[in-house]
Order: structure tokens, then C-alpha cells, then sequence
């Protein structure tokens, strides 16, 4: 292959197109109800009596699908997409401790170690925001509108997860059926995650989910008025294999099959629960079949793409997940310390990770994920999208732990200044030989090579850097402009 760099200006847009950050930050355009520190967290939660309207006209940076909406066949209406991600269900209280050592693998201690913890409430210090909070706080610091799609109870935690959610920027929907009557609260209590820290800086999660055969909220069966608005009034839909623990899986397919249908985008990271997944009921089983064929972006780590392929190059099981897929339009591999492989039938992108100092781990991942999102809606090309996200989740593990601690745009900005690439091409030379039928190759380098190559396709980070630092620059004015 001749050495190749982008020709082409980049017209991107990185900035959404209205600010995440307004004088009611928990209002997306007007759409969702503002959730004030003052009101109680059920209020929230149920979402009753809200008047959504649907502009008949759009903004000029939105994305518009056409689609009934409720009228007749002759005549059709935009929908407007005023929030760019929201993301379903997982929606946790992390309670983040430094332990003398980990829980115990068989079922029974690790139960009686978790009710240990949970006899006593933890000092405030401890708690931080967790699941898919940390996308939705990520994808706004990268200048998104974001929303969380969820369930948190009337208590404590609830209530310090939205007031997390409200300083960040982030509108919430409750998930609860127009025919819901509980009567226990505690089936809305907000669920805890114990993330724990052994003095090797390893880490340990258990929650109640781990203990319970059925989803949290297994008896919700439909999506309500309130998240079919959400998800058709959002540009992604963002699932991981965590959601499987609280909603049913016949439930989740309702949320894409219904964001298929209105022109949502539909992001699925299977993550750790793909495993189990694949084994487990026959229904979870269709729904994680259904969830990989029909998603338009996959996000797994080179484990996880390996356990449901059963291939271990990472870029021919991505190119296997891409064949099987219906609709499938990205597939993102991620290798920690090595970098990301973004995979489409057309080319592959690979770019090597940022070195960083590595503090923390946890909610890199999730952090990633956002700026995938971030590059996605703005069309902005492969190695730049994954550029971004490379530098996003190794300033997230330069800091300690998730929620309000993954990466700043500020912290992005500085690490992509300094751009220190761990490059190994070896690494990808010795993947790129098991490929047969090579489609483009883009491989983003530090180094500049001149003459031919026989697998890659150099784009120079010096190149990627000039274009892509501007955009971050002034989202970031803008964000402190808002403030």
C-alpha cells in the first residue's frame, strides 16, 4: 500500500449544537421535566403529567427521521433530536473503599461478605455516581446533551445520584409503566454498587444484582409514554450488559426494536455479562443474539470479542461480529494499554493508546464510550473519533475512580497536547498477517514514514492533533462561557 494521510479538511462540528449546560441543566431543550434538588426523588421517578410537545418544525443542526408520530399516512412530521445520547437503565450509587483484600469467589461468602458491608450506611465521602452515569458525565463534558434513562428510589442515594446528574447537566426519565402500582418502595430502592480496592489496586464489584435470579425490575414489561419519548427524541441509545440486571430482556428488545423504528441509533457494550449472557436463559440468549445483529455500533474489549466469537485476533472477530450483524455499522475493539481497532466493512482504523500515568481503571471504559458517541453524531472521521476516544478513557485512568472523577475536557486537552503514543508496530503487523482480504488500513503513528508499506496506512498524529485540539478548545471555552 502507498503511504497515505487525510487529503481532505475536516468539517466536523464537535460542539453540539445548543449547550449541555443552560440555566436549567436538567431540561433538554424544554423536552424533560427539571429535576430541582429540592423535590423529592420519586417525583422524578414517576413522570406522570408531563406535557411533551413536538415541534413541527427543526433546529438547523438537528437530526430530523421521518415517522408517523400519531398522524395520518398522507402526512408526516420531523422528529426533532434535541438530546444526542441517552442511555437505558444501570444507573447506580458506587460506594468506592480500600479493603485488605477482595470478596471471597464462592456465592454464599461473597453474599454474607455484601451484607456485612451493607449492616452500617458508608460516610457520604465514599459514594460516587456509577453505571451508566459515568457515559452520560463524560459524554457531557465532551459538550453533549445527555440523558439517563433509569430507576432511582425515594432515599438518600437516590437523591445524591440526581443531584450528581443535575450539576453535570444531565436530564433524567424514571422507567416506570402507565400501569405501574407498587406498593412496596423497596422495589425502587437505588441500587448500590460496592466497588472495592485491595492494596494492590485491584478491584472488586458486588451489588445485590449479583445475587438474584430475576432482573430488579422484572415484572416492567412495557416502555412507558415517557422513555419512547426519550429514546425518539434522542440520536443514541446507549445499552450495556449490565441493563439485563434490572430490566427483562424482552424489555430491552422493546427499547431497540422501538429506537429502530424511530431513527435512534442503537450503541451496545455486552462488557464482563456478554459471558453470562451467552449461557444463560434461553430468553437472554435471543435478546444478546439480537442485541449484537442489530446494534449500528458494538463496543467490546479484545476478551470480550474473543468469549463470543471464539476467535482471538481481535480484528478478524470484529470482522465476524460485522458479517453477523443486520444493521451493524462500527465495531470497536478495545485493548487497554495497546489502543482500539474500529472496524467497518470498508477499512479498519487502529490507534495506539496514550501513555499515562495509570492510577484507576474503573470507568474508562465508560468514558470511551462517550467519545465514540461524541465522534459518531459528528461524523467526524474513524482515526479521529478513536484518537479522541484513546485520550478520554487514559485521562480518565490517570485520575481515581468514576462518576464525578472521569475525565475533564480540561485533562483531555492537556494529555492530547502532549500526545505520547504507545506505539507497537509490531503488535499490529503480526494481527494485520491473519487478515486475508485487507480492506483500507488507517493506522494512527507519531512516526512519519515515506515510501510503501505493506499493511498501514500512516496518519500522522501531528495532523489529527492540529484539527482535533481546536474543536476541543472551544467546546471548552463554551462550557466555561455557560458556567
Amino acid at each position: 500500500m502507498h503511504l497515505q494521510t487525510l487529503k481532505t479538511p475536516i468539517s466536523f462540528n464537535i460542539s453540539s449544537s445548543k449547550s449541555c449546560i443552560s440555566q436549567n441543566p436538567q431540561i433538554i431543550n424544554g423536552i424533560f421535566p427539571k429535576i430541582s434538588a429540592k423535590i423529592k426523588a420519586s417525583s422524578v421517578y414517576n413522570c406522570k403529567g408531563i406535557e411533551i410537545s413536538v415541534p413541527k418544525t427543526r433546529s438547523k443542526n438537528s437530526l430530523s427521521f421521518s415517522d408517523n408520530g400519531g398522524v395520518d399516512g398522507n402526512s408526516r412530521i420531523s422528529i426533532v433530536k434535541e438530546a444526542d445520547i441517552a442511555t437505558l437503565g444501570n444507573l447506580c450509587v458506587d460506594i468506592v473503599l480500600n479493603v485488605p483484600s477482595l470478596p471471597p469467589p464462592s456465592f454464599e461468602e461473597r453474599k454474607a461478605y455484601m451484607e456485612q458491608l451493607s449492616s452500617s450506611r458508608p460516610d457520604k465521602r465514599y459514594w460516587e455516581a456509577g453505571g451508566n452515569c459515568n457515559v452520560a458525565i463524560a459524554a457531557a463534558r465532551l459538550g453533549l446533551n445527555c440523558l439517563t434513562i433509569g430507576n432511582v428510589g425515594n432515599e438518600i442515594y437516590g437523591q445524591f445520584l440526581l443531584d450528581v446528574l443535575h450539576d453535570e447537566g444531565i436530564g433524567m426519565v424514571g422507567m416506570r409503566e402507565d400501569t405501574d402500582v407498587v406498593a412496596n418502595n423497596a422495589f425502587y430502592e437505588t441500587l448500590l454498587c460496592w466497588v472495592l480496592v485491595d492494596p494492590l489496586q485491584r478491584h472488586g464489584f458486588c451489588s445485590r444484582a449479583d445475587f438474584s435470579d430475576e432482573p430488579a425490575f422484572s415484572w416492567m414489561r412495557t416502555l412507558s409514554r415517557e422513555v419512547k419519548m426519550a429514546i425518539k427524541r434522542s440520536k443514541i441509545l446507549f445499552c450495556n450488559g449490565y441493563t439485563f440486571d434490572e430490566l427483562s430482556p424482552g424489555l430491552i428488545i422493546s427499547a431497540l426494536e422501538y429506537s429502530i423504528e424511530v431513527g435512534t441509533s442503537f450503541f451496545f457494550d455486552p462488557g464482563p455479562r456478554g459471558k453470562t449472557l451467552a449461557t444463560g436463559t434461553p430468553e437472554q440468549q435471543r435478546a444478546l443474539d439480537q442485541c449484537l445483529r442489530m446494534s449500528d455500533v458494538l463496543l467490546l474489549t479484545s476478551d470480550e470479542a474473543e468469549s463470543l466469537t471464539g476467535i482471538t485476533n481481535p480484528i478478524l472477530a470484529g470482522q465476524e461480529l460485522l458479517r453477523k450483524g443486520v444493521r451493524t455499522k462500527w465495531v470497536i475493539v478495545k485493548m487497554g494499554s495497546k489502543g482500539s481497532i474500529l472496524i467497518r466493512s470498508s477499512s479498519i482504523t487502529c490507534a495506539p493508546a496514550f501513555k499515562v500515568n495509570v492510577i484507576d481503571t474503573v470507568g474508562c471504559g465508560d468514558s470511551y464510550v462517550a467519545a465514540i458517541a461524541c465522534g459518531f453524531i459528528h461524523n467526524m472521521p474513524t482515526v479521529y473519533t478513536l484518537a479522541l476516544a484513546n485520550a478520554v478513557g487514559a485521562a480518565t485512568a490517570m485520575g481515581c475512580g468514576a462518576g464525578r472523577n472521569v475525565a475533564t475536557l480540561e485533562k483531555v486537552i492537556e494529555l492530547v497536547r502532549v500526545s505520547e503514543l504507545n506505539e507497537d508496530e509490531n503488535l499490529w503487523n503480526l494481527l494485520l498477517e491473519e487478515i486475508l482480504d485487507l480492506p483500507e488500513i488507517l493506522f494512527l503513528s507519531k512516526t512519519i514514514i515515506n515510501g510503501r508499506n505493506t499493511h498501514l496506512n500512516h496518519v500522522s498524529l501531528q495532523k489529527v492533533v492540529s484539527e482535533l485540539l481546536p474543536k476541543l478548545e472551544t467546546v471548552h471555552e463554551k462550557k466555561i462561557v455557560a458556567s
